[in-house]
């Protein structure tokens, strides 16, 4: 059995969160004994989470790579996610949400279609041809700007977990105490700065929320694959 544990710590101190960069240094604080490891990854959930990452992976000194999900919006209510699906043909759903909302097996698999095509789209715009990271016997730092029902990133540790990763530990600021009760049965750690309640959005919990762009994702990308293609092995 593999051993978990979660760490919350003190919320009033924590939010409002001032911005994504202010967030990943925090964490950062919180995750020093992971530094200077050689088995460690840090993986951002686009696009949100990719200015976290890069703020914790910079303090780590540990390689900067993506998890693309892509949430499986509800019918007329995008925002809610009804599932998600991730590299690898993985899907998750929320089998309350498709229940109670009596969502069709067509209506599911037509917005799968339409997510997998962006899936891949972000995968090239993101990553060009740059070769995937080998994930085996790693220790995953799996990391999102605020996670709110969990379905994006219990896929993307159900498609971590298909390339046997050591340890899988998700990151990120702030979510709903229920949302990292269900976290710790399925990653190995779960670090979360700021469990508030109600919850509502994850925009709430933040001074400043703008959408990040694609551009901002491939800068930030590409400042950490240049420090790490030109430091010493």
């Amino acid at each position: 059995m593999r051993w978990r544990a979660v760490w919350v710590f003190n919320q009033i101190r924590m939010v409002p969160i001032k911005d994504r960069t202010s967030a990943g240094r925090d964490l950062a604080e919180q995750l020093q004994h992971y530094a200077g490891r050689d088995d460690v990854i840090v993986l951002a959930l686009p696009r949100g989470g990719v200015p976290v990452a890069f703020e914790i992976a910079q303090a780590l000194n540990a390689p900067l790579d993506l998890m693309l999900v892509r949430k499986l919006g509800t019918p007329g209510q995008e925002e809610l996610a009804m599932g998600a699906i991730a590299m690898g043909g993985v899907r998750v759903m929320n089998d309350n949400i498709v229940s109670a909302l009596h969502i069709s097996d067509a209506a599911i698999e037509e917005e799968a279609a339409k997510e997998q095509q962006e899936l891949e789209h972000r995968l090239r715009t993101y990553r060009g041809d740059r070769p995937l990271l080998q994930l085996k016997d790693k220790c995953i730092l799996l990391v999102d700007d605020g996670i709110a029902t969990g379905a994006t990133v219990r896929v993307a540790i159900q498609a971590l977990r298909r390339q046997q990763p050591s340890r899988i530990v998700v990151v990120t600021p702030v979510a709903p105490p229920d949302t990292v009760e269900l976290l710790r049965d399925e990653a190995d750690e779960v670090i979360c700065l700021a469990t508030p309640e109600p919850f509502m959005a994850i925009s709430m919990w933040y001074q400043h929320f703008p959408q990040t762009s694609d551009e901002e994702v491939k800068a930030l990308l590409q400042r950490a694959w240049k420090a790490a293609d030109t430091s010493p092995a």
